[in-house]
């Protein structure tokens, strides 16, 4: 029988890991690997349970919501009556725009097909639809441009009253009609302040009523007004147009017809209204759109 002592197994042991360092190497760094990996799936682990508690710190309660919801609520009651301010303005200014486009391509037209056109301007009640006959009234602004088919005035001599419609059977629509709602025809006051004239409390001066278009003015109604639709002197006409400018092939501008002289300044005074209710005095956003007389120049003043 053979006795081997501790000392030469663990001598033995000691010889076979010197012979065999790759293997043994290897046990070592695949168990170091596990452990590692291990210790990263305990961090993730502890890092999720952790989240959801740094969440639940950063969230509002209830009683903080509805705080800031009120607050939002007050800021928005103390500046809505500035935003409504500025829609005002801009309306009245998109209205000024469209009444001087209007005016711009009648007097191109008047040009270009050397003819004579009228733009007319009718006020009728913004608070019922655009009825056949139209109801006369407030608040909403209809124009219509018609033009001469033979180039004349149509109209012959001088004009007396009573008023004679112009013959519908001459004249052509140009364009289709312009509705503005919210908007009312005024006759403003000339100017006081000194020019140069860049704003509405500084702008020319028109001076007469005849060469004013508003809700006073002209004095009276055109000698020569002009019916929509044209083209046929039978059936009802929708609108009877008594205020216009007229152009003629020069590009020229009148208050209605030539029974008035060329004038310096011609205006059309605008303002906004609430329905059927012009905006009270002194007027926020009045707007004068005033052409020469000579060259028919379209230029919008405001405060």
């Amino acid at each position: 029988m053979v006795t081997v002592s501790r000392f030469t197994i663990h001598r033995r042991y000691r010889i076979l890991m010197f012979v065999f360092p790759a293997r043994t190497s290897s046990r070592h760094s695949s168990l170091a690997t596990r452990h590692a990996a291990f210790a990263l799936k305990q961090r993730e682990r502890a890092r999720a349970f952790t989240l959801p508690t740094l969440r639940e710190r950063f969230a509002f309660t209830l009683l903080e919501l509805l705080v800031v919801i009120g607050l939002i609520a007050m800021l928005m009651v103390l500046i809505a009556p500035a935003f409504t301010n500025i829609k005002s303005g801009t309306d009245v200014t998109t209205a000024a725009y469209t009444i001087k486009g209007t005016l711009d391509q009648a007097r191109t037209y008047a040009m270009a097909n050397n003819t004579y056109t009228w733009v007319g301007f009718f006020e009728e009640d913004v608070s019922q639809s655009s009825a056949n006959p139209a109801t006369a009234g407030a608040g909403r602004i209809v124009m219509s441009i018609v033009a001469s088919k033979d180039g004349t005035t149509i109209y012959t001599g001088g004009l007396t009253s009573p008023a004679v419609e112009l013959d519908p059977t001459k004249l052509i629509q140009v364009g289709k009609l312009t509705k503005i709602d919210n908007l009312h025809l005024k006759t403003f006051p000339d100017a006081t302040a000194t020019p140069p004239p860049d704003t509405f409390d500084k702008r020319p001066a028109a001076g007469l009523n005849t060469a004013r278009i508003g809700d006073t003015s002209p004095d009276n109604d055109s000698l020569s007004p002009f019916r929509y639709p044209v083209g046929s002197t039978t059936g009802t006409a929708q609108y009877i147009f008594g205020k216009a400018v007229q152009f003629s092939p020069l590009g020229e501008a009148r208050i209605d017809n030539n029974n008035y002289t060329l004038k310096t300044v011609i205006e059309i005074g605008v303002q906004l209204t609430h329905g059927i209710t012009p905006e009270p005095s002194p007027v926020k956003n009045p707007v004068a759109i005033q052409l020469t007389g000579v060259g028919g120049n379209v230029k919008i003043y405001r405060r």
